[in-house]
């Protein structure tokens, strides 16, 4: 089973990408884990929050596959510890037979085509926060599952 992440809009801040690159990195040597990066939307300045919205999740929705299992991070979805994401990360990997396919939308979330298509969805905070920052923070959450699962010493409770 693979893990693929799927962002709208390129991380532009240095220091935002380099954490996210290094977590990444740490992650491929659990499981087989690659980023797409879907490109912002060009011309937004005479788009409703809600068209942009629209064709963002057109493009999402092309970089689906079928089998996929589709996992939004939404402010409204299901919360977790750190414990309990790894066994959520546990669950899925034992019961999803190709990719478990976790989605960072744009700046203003997801059209309901998107909402439509996905499984689940689950909420980093009730925070919000920047969708450049939630990468890092993901993939961060990701790789601390990953050495949860493993037993290994990254994780403190």
């Amino acid at each position: 089973m693979k893990i693929h992440l799927i962002t709208v809009g390129k991380t532009d801040r240095d220091f935002l990408r380099k954490g996210t690159d290094e977590y990444t990195a740490r992650l491929k040597h659990y499981l087989p884990f690659e980023t797409e990066v879907i490109s912002d939307i060009k011309n937004t300045k005479n788009l409703s929050a809600d068209q942009v919205k629209e064709k963002e999740g057109e493009l999402i929705l092309r970089s689906l596959q079928t089998s996929d299992f589709v996992v939004l991070s939404d402010e409204r979805g299901t919360a977790f510890t750190s414990l309990e994401f790894a066994e959520y990360i546990r669950k899925k990997m034992q019961a999803t037979p190709k990719r478990l396919v976790f989605v960072i939308g744009g700046a203003y979330g997801f059209s309901q085509k998107v909402y439509d298509a996905a499984h689940d969805k689950i909420a980093l905070s009730k925070m919000t926060f920047s969708h450049q920052l939630v990468r890092l923070v993901f993939v961060e959450q990701l790789y601390r599952a990953m050495t949860i699962l493993k037993n290994e010493p990254y994780h403190h409770e």
